[in-house]
C-alpha cells in the first residue's frame, strides 16, 4: 500500500520545506558573491574558479549520495546533508583569497549536491505512489525559497556584513532542519501503486541496464543545459547588472530574485502544464522561451529590461529540471536521479568557469548568451528524443 491519505500529505509538507530551505540558503549566499569577490580581491577568472568549487563537490558527491540513499534510505540521508548544508554555508566569509573560497565552496558544494539526489529521490518516491505530476510543486518550493532569500538578502546587503548574514542562514538552516527533518524520520518512503493502478508502468523503475542508462544520459543531457543557465544567473546575474548596467547592489540582488519568482510561477503551474501538455511540449516551449529570454537578458541596454529577460528566461527553465529528474528516477530509481543529477550539475560545473573566462576574453554581456544557446540545445534534444525519453 502507498500509504493513507494524511501520511502522504505530511511526508509531501517535509519534502516541501526541505526544497525550500534549500532554495533559501543557496540564494542567501549566492547575493553576497559581489561582496565576497571584493573581499578575496579575485579577478572574474579567478572567482569563476573558486565558484567551480560549488559544483565540483557537487557532482562528485552525487553518486555517492546515490548509493547512501539506496543502503539507508532518502529520508535519513537528506536530514544529514541538511544539517551539513547548513554548516557549510557560513564559511565563505570566512576566506580572504581565492584559493581559500575555492577550498570551503567545494565543502558547500558537497553538501548541496547530496541534499540535491537525496530528496529528489524521496520526491520521486511519492510522486510515484501519488500517481500525479506533482514534482514542478516541490522544485517551486526550491524557487520560491530561493526568491525569499535573494530578496532578504538585498535587503540586508547594505546593513549586514557577509559573515553576519551566512551565519544567520546557518542557524535558520539548522532549525528547519530539526523541526522538517523530524517530521521526515517518522515516515517511511511510501510503495508505489502498482501498474495497473498508475495506468503506467514506466513508473515502475527499471534495471540500470544498456538501455536504461541511455535512456538517463539523454534526460540528464537536457538537465545538464538548464542547470547550466540557472548557475549562471546565479552566480554571475547579479555582478552583470551591477558592473555592466550600473545598478544598485540591492537592484542587482534583485536580478535573481526576478528570475527565482518567474521559475516559481512557472512551477507551481507546472503539474497542470504537464498533464495538458505534456513532457516534450512542456521541455520545447520551455528551451525556446528561456534561449529567447535570456538573449534580451544579457544583451539589454537597461537593468529594467534585462531584468524582464530574466523573468522570461525563468519562466522557460521552470519545469525543464524537474522534469528530466523525475523521469530519470521514474526509470531508475535513485540511481536515475543521481545520473541525471549528475550531470545536470555538470552544467553548473561547466557554466561558472566557462563564462568567467569568456567574461575575460570577451564581456559578461557576450558570456551569458551562452545561457541562450544551451536552452535551444535543450528544446532540440527533447524534441529530437521525445519517443524515447521525454514523450
Amino acid at each position: 500500500m502507498p500509504g493513507n491519505g494524511n501520511d502522504l500529505t505530511r511526508l509531501r509538507i517535509a519534502l516541501t520545506t526541505f526544497f525550500a530551505l534549500d532554495g533559501f540558503v543557496f540564494a542567501g549566499w549566492v547575493v553576497r558573491i559581489p561582496a565576497i569577490k571584493e573581499q578575496t580581491n579575485a579577478s572574474a577568472s579567478a572567482l569563476g574558479l573558486a565558484l567551480l568549487g560549488v559544483s565540483a563537490g557537487a557532482v562528485v558527491t552525487m553518486t555517492l549520495t546515490g548509493r547512501l540513499c539506496r543502503r539507508y534510505g532518502s529520508h535519513p540521508v537528506t536530514v544529514v546533508c541538511g544539517i551539513l548544508l547548513s554548516l557549510s554555508v557560513a564559511l565563505p566569509p570566512l576566506t580572504h583569497s581565492a584559493p581559500a573560497l575555492g577550498a570551503v565552496l567545494l565543502a558547500f558544494g558537497a553538501a548541496y549536491g547530496g541534499i540535491n539526489v537525496a530528496f529528489n529521490s524521496a520526491a520521486v518516491d511519492l510522486v510515484t505512489a501519488l500517481g500525479r505530476p506533482i514534482m514542478p510543486s516541490f522544485h517551486a518550493a526550491f524557487s520560491l525559497g530561493g526568491m525569499v532569500g535573494a530578496g532578504l538578502g538585498g535587503l540586508v546587503a547594505g546593513s549586514l556584513s557577509p559573515t553576519r548574514h551566512l551565519f544567520g542562514l546557518t542557524l535558520v538552516g539548522l532549525l528547519v532542519t530539526a523541526v522538517a527533518g523530524r517530521a521526515l524520520l517518522r515516515h517511511e518512503p511510501p510503495v508505489p501503486l502498482p501498474p495497473d493502478r498508475t495506468h503506467d508502468e514506466e513508473h515502475v523503475p527499471r534495471r540500470l541496464d544498456a538501455r536504461t542508462r541511455g535512456m538517463v544520459t539523454v534526460l540528464g543531457l537536457i538537465a545538464l543545459c538548464t542547470a547550466y543557465g540557472e548557475g549562471a544567473l546565479a552566480d554571475w546575474g547579479a555582478l552583470h547588472l551591477e558592473q555592466d548596467l550600473d545598478a544598485h547592489p540591492g537592484v542587482a540582488a534583485a536580478g535573481y530574485s526576478c528570475f527565482a519568482l518567474a521559475m516559481t510561477i512557472g512551477r507551481l503551474t507546472g503539474t497542470t502544464l504537464l498533464e495538458r501538455l505534456g513532457r516534450t511540449r512542456t521541455v520545447v516551449a520551455g528551451g525556446t522561451m528561456a534561449a529567447a529570454g535570456m538573449l534580451v537578458g544579457s544583451l539589454a541596454p537597461s537593468v529594467w529590461v534585462a531584468l524582464l529577460g530574466f523573468a522570461v528566461t525563468g519562466l522557460g527553465l521552470a519545469n525543464i529540471f524537474p522534469i528530466a529528474v523525475e523521469r530519470a528516477g521514474t526509470l531508475a530509481g535513485p540511481s536515475g536521479v543521481a545520473i541525471a543529477s549528475t550531470l545536470g550539475y555538470g552544467g553548473m560545473l561547466l557554466g561558472p568557469p566557462a563564462i568567467g573566462f569568456m567574461a575575460d576574453w570577451f564581456s559578461l554581456p557576450i558570456a551569458l548568451t551562452s545561457v541562450a544557446a544551451l536552452a535551444a540545445v535543450a528544446a532540440v534534444i527533447g524534441f529530437a528524443t521525445r519517443r524515447a525519453a521525454v514523450s
